[in-house]
């Protein structure tokens, strides 16, 4: 893995027993020793620690960052308060979503959290749109690490005790362990918990800090995933990707009124035809719940039918495993939305056989933000 690129905390993974892996090009820890069940139930019931550094950091810097942003992603960005931070994505000309990502209004600048597989296009993408007007700058000075679980809030609050006044989706500035850092009241459990941007020379420092507490472990990639999965939370490049447009995502909620047809700023974004014809005709296809009969998960690119025998498939799963806290198999399919209703049956073909799964509501397991 020597053509890997590493996280400022890659040594003390290794020190931990991870296994590591290649991942968007990194080398990252998919379990520790505690093994991914464990993990799993652990963030579930007390706090788990991440190394999330592989993700691209940017500051979008200048008066009209926030307007300027909005000619890329069909969110409301002018409209969102200092210190508050929101759920958004790029899409391109056809509607498509190019990657989805978290933004942050910090005042002076808008900071901007991409995935790490898509890190390089976003930024070119916004550099090639953006600039001159404003100023487009990675962050490559500092790591991003994220604590999750109901112990999350107590657990910093150690550290500073101003995490705890803070609600989900706030952004500060705090020191914590010696270090200024920024934190966020979010994350990508399900949980409550914070994602924390650290220096690279703290990063190991804080890392071992909370670490220290006694209601702390490592989680590694593979428990992300599973609670991502019962979290309904999307993942990029398998539930979503540059065909599928934010409302065939079921992510309707995270296009504001004010940037849909009759809004105010309506469109002035990528694709926004398309999306506009979806709100007002509904998507052929849609991103829903799937909860496979018996213990066998069913796993990404199994095709779907409406019926047990003949037909051409509706769709295929986009993601799929184990759910540790429903007690079962979970998945996460792309339909055509005529067989979408809640309650449905469907089949998955696994080695010529098709099996029940039943259509159910998002999330599997109700998410645990502090509002």
């Amino acid at each position: 893995m020597s053509d890997l690129l590493e996280t400022p905390l890659h040594d003390l993974h290794v020190n931990l027993g991870a296994k590591m892996v290649p991942f968007a090009g990194y080398s990252m820890p998919v379990q520790y020793p505690l093994g991914v069940m464990k993990e799993h139930v652990q963030t579930r019931e007390k706090a788990g620690f991440f190394d999330v550094s592989h993700m691209g950091q940017v500051k979008v810097i200048g008066q009209g960052a926030a307007a300027a942003l909005e000619t890329l992603i069909p969110v409301d960005i002018i409209g969102l308060e200092e210190n508050r931070q929101r759920y958004g994505m790029f899409t391109n000309a056809q509607g498509g979503i190019m990657d989805d990502l978290m933004l942050a209004n910090r005042g002076d600048h808008i900071f901007v959290v991409v995935n790490a597989a898509c890190k390089a296009a976003d930024i070119a993408h916004m550099k090639s749109h953006l600039e001159p007007n404003v100023t487009v700058e990675p962050v490559t000075d500092r790591a991003l690490l994220a604590l999750q679980g109901p112990a999350s809030e107590a657990v910093l609050s150690t550290l500073n005790p101003k995490a705890a006044e803070m609600r989900f989706m706030d952004v500060a500035t705090m020191e914590l362990n010696g270090s200024e850092c920024w934190v966020s009241r979010s994350g990508y459990t399900g949980e409550d918990g914070y994602e924390i941007s650290v220096l690279n020379e703290h990063a190991v420092a804080l890392a071992e800090a909370l670490l220290a507490h006694d209601d702390v472990e490592a989680i590694g990639l593979g428990a992300r995933d599973s609670l991502r999965l019962e979290g309904g939370l999307c993942l990029y490049g398998h539930d979503i990707d540059d065909t599928t447009s934010p409302i065939e995502a079921a992510l309707n909620w995270a296009v504001q009124k004010v940037r849909r047809k009759e809004g105010a700023r309506a469109g002035g974004f990528p694709g926004a035809a398309t999306l506009f014809d979806h709100f007002e005709n509904g998507a052929a296809r849609k991103r829903v719940g799937l909860l496979p009969e018996g213990r066998a998960p069913m796993r990404e690119g199994v095709e779907l039918f409406a019926a047990e025998v003949g037909g051409d498939p509706i769709g295929a799963i986009t993601s799929g495993g184990f759910g540790p806290t429903v007690g079962g198999p979970v998945a996460m399919g792309l339909i055509l939305a005529k067989h979408s209703a809640v309650g449905t049956t469907v089949y998955g073909e696994l080695r010529g056989k098709r099996l029940p799964l039943t259509i159910t509501k998002l999330p599997f397991v109700p998410a645990n933000f502090k509002r």
